[in-house]
Parts: C-alpha cells; sequence; structure tokens
C-alpha cells in the first residue's frame, strides 16, 4: 500500500476552523499546495481556490470541492463565576458532549483548554439520565475563579471554541483518530490530487476549493462557484460509516471510495457517475454506492450555480461523525486519490459535454 502523508492529515485534523472562522486550515492547504499548483486566490466567503491550467486553449473547468470548516462553538455568554456558555455551530448531539477537553482560541489567536460541564450520576432520577442535553445548554468549565479572570485570559464572547483531540494512528495503523475528519480527510485528498497532478498534461483547468461554511448551509461552496463558473464539479465530503455495534448492515470502513447517486439536496449527474465507475474498474479500486436521504454536500449548491452544473459527490466513509473524536481508514483515503487523478487525467472536453443533460 502507498505510503500516506500523515503530517498533512495531522496538521489538517488537529487545526481549529468553525464556519466563518476557517484561517488557519486555509493556510495549510496553501503550505502543501501551493508548489503543485499554478495559481491560487480568495473568494470573499474566504475559500481558497487553487488553480492547475491546462496547455489547451478554452479548456473546461472541472471544479474539486472539499469544506475546510468543523463543527463547534461560539462563546455566546461569560458567567460571573467565569464559566462560558456556549451556542453550536453546525449540528451536534447532546450525547456526545459533557466532559469533552475543548480548546478555545481567541480573536488574537491565543488557545485556552477547557472541559464541558457534566452531572454526576449518583442520585440522579432516571427521566434526567435519560434525557438528552440540548447543545445550546453546555459550558465550558476553564478552570478559573471569575469572570474577570476570563477577561484577563483575553477570551471574550464571539471566540471560537473547538475539541481538543489529538491525531493518531491507532492499534491497527490503517485505522486513523482525530477531529474534523468532516471534512478535513477529503481536503487532505484534493492536496494529494494536486501533487500527484502536478506535472501531469490534462485536458481540463483544475480548480480545487477549499470551502468554507459548509456546516452552517453549504455558503463557501456557493461563492465558490460563481467565482470558478465550472463545467463539472466533483464534491468530496465524508459520509456515515454504519459498521459498529451500535450500527451495521451498511458502509464499512477500508472497502474503497464511496460514489454518491443521490441525497436529499443533490441528485447526481448519471453520466459522470458511470465515468466514475468506469475509472474505478479500470484501475482495479473497489468502490460502493450511497444514497442520503439526511444532509448533503457541496455539491447541493454547485449544481445550482449559474445556469447549473454537471456534479455528483465522491464520499469517505467515517465513524461517529459530529463529535469530537471520528476514525477513518487509509485505504479509503488512497484510494479516492486514485481514483480522482485517475478521472482528472482521462476525462475529456468532448465526454464534459456529453454529461450535460440534453446535449
Amino acid at each position: 500500500m502507498r505510503a500516506v502523508d500523515l503530517e498533512i492529515l495531522k496538521e489538517l485534523s488537529e487545526a481549529d476552523g468553525i464556519g466563518g472562522r476557517e484561517k488557519e486550515i486555509s493556510r495549510i492547504v496553501k503550505k502543501y499546495a501551493e508548489g503543485a499548483v499554478d495559481s491560487c486566490f480568495y473568494d470573499n466567503l474566504g475559500s481558497l481556490i487553487l488553480v492547475k491550467k491546462s496547455s489547451k486553449a478554452n479548456a473546461p473547468k472541472v471544479m474539486l470541492s472539499a469544506h475546510m470548516d468543523e463543527v463547534g462553538f461560539v462563546v455566546r455568554k461569560i458567567t460571573k463565576e467565569g464559566y462560558l456558555k456556549l451556542l453550536p455551530v453546525g449540528g451536534w448531539w447532546g450525547h456526545v458532549m459533557p466532559a469533552q477537553e475543548m480548546r478555545v482560541t481567541t480573536m488574537e489567536g491565543k488557545k485556552y483548554t477547557g472541559v464541558i460541564g457534566s452531572r454526576a450520576p449518583y442520585g440522579m432520577p432516571p427521566e434526567e439520565k435519560n434525557k438528552v442535553i440540548p447543545a445550546n445548554e453546555f459550558y465550558l468549565d476553564m478552570g478559573v475563579p471569575s469572570a474577570e479572570y476570563i477577561r484577563q485570559l483575553g477570551i471574550m464572547v464571539g471566540d471560537m471554541v473547538t475539541p481538543k483531540t489529538v491525531f493518531r494512528e491507532m492499534n491497527d495503523p490503517n485505522y486513523l483518530l482525530g477531529k474534523a475528519w468532516d471534512d478535513r480527510v477529503c481536503v487532505g485528498v484534493c492536496i494529494e490530487v494536486m501533487k500527484a497532478l502536478a506535472k501531469e498534461e490534462l485536458a481540463v483547468d483544475v480548480y480545487f476549493a477549499a470551502t468554507t461554511q459548509e456546516e452552517v448551509g453549504i455558503r463557501g461552496a456557493r461563492t465558490a462557484a460563481h467565482s470558478i463558473k465550472p463545467d463539472l464539479a466533483i464534491a468530496l465530503d465524508v459520509t456515515t460509516a454504519v459498521d459498529t455495534p451500535f450500527d451495521q448492515g451498511g458502509l464499512q470502513l477500508g472497502k474503497g471510495p464511496v460514489l454518491s447517486v443521490l441525497d436529499s439536496l443533490t441528485i447526481g449527474n448519471s453520466e459522470l457517475l458511470a465515468k466514475m465507475e468506469e475509472i474505478a474498474v479500470r484501475q482495479k479500486l473497489p468502490y460502493r454506492h450511497d444514497f442520503m436521504t439526511v444532509g448533503g454536500t457541496d455539491a447541493c449548491n454547485i449544481h445550482k450555480a449559474m445556469t447549473g452544473v454537471v456534479a455528483m459527490t465522491v464520499s469517505i466513509p467515517t465513524r461517529y461523525m459530529h463529535s469530537s473524536r471520528l476514525i477513518i481508514h487509509k485505504e479509503d483515503y488512497l484510494q479516492t486519490i486514485i481514483l480522482l487523478s485517475e478521472f482528472l487525467k482521462k476525462i475529456t472536453s468532448e465526454e464534459i459535454r456529453s454529461f450535460k443533460i440534453g446535449q
């Protein structure tokens, strides 16, 4: 198996960036991908767009999209005792939050550790034990005596709060634990694809959009698409692994890329899907199909941009999505890099024209 550049994944996972606060991640993307592309620019919502141009004039534009933001919180109130009341940014389930370490990032970039408050179960009525605490009722214990101490640290209302999780290879090193795999693992895929194509002559211009604010309304994908005006787009995002004692009978880790037929917000272009399947078969890559009845990806707003864009989603399964610790598999990561790289090497302008409905 080809080696994984763990340093890229470690930096992407451990960086902090909720919707609207993705600058730390965009700097990592730029650091690793800039030497492999011809140019890069930002749109006005902060999405970073990296460009590899074809030598052919008027080549069609292919957009790869993966979002940089993670689910997290902002500080909505500082109590007189020095606790931080939190407001969720993105979807959280109350069961995964109590007693988790979190990191506050101030406007000046200083970082402080706290722990989400929980209650001792002794003497608690059964109805209280079984209740899911709403995400907007949680608070962060910073281990300080007062609001004045919090102010001296420079922590203010509006500061970003994210899980504090150390990236690591697990007992089988093919399994990788970290935070923010939704969607930093796919950001890593796109970086590696751009690096793999750096010296290739392509028939298309490739635009990798590291997008913002997906978890709060798929906003960055919309502005990035209008900036690029792609002829074809592939959104890269995670999907839910269903291979644990809690959830069985669905997608497993380590079995290859996942091709989305449709989700609740996007119907993938069928001819583009067939081309992706063809490439996978030719490269002897395993693949699966996905039908998500809840949720969506960057493809939702990309395929509706301008007069419409040929689009689909390619996914990597992950366990424990929207929590402080997620698990992915190296094989899924590597095979997705190969699939996308080979697709971009093989795709032609004639095929892209043929994918457009009605032509």
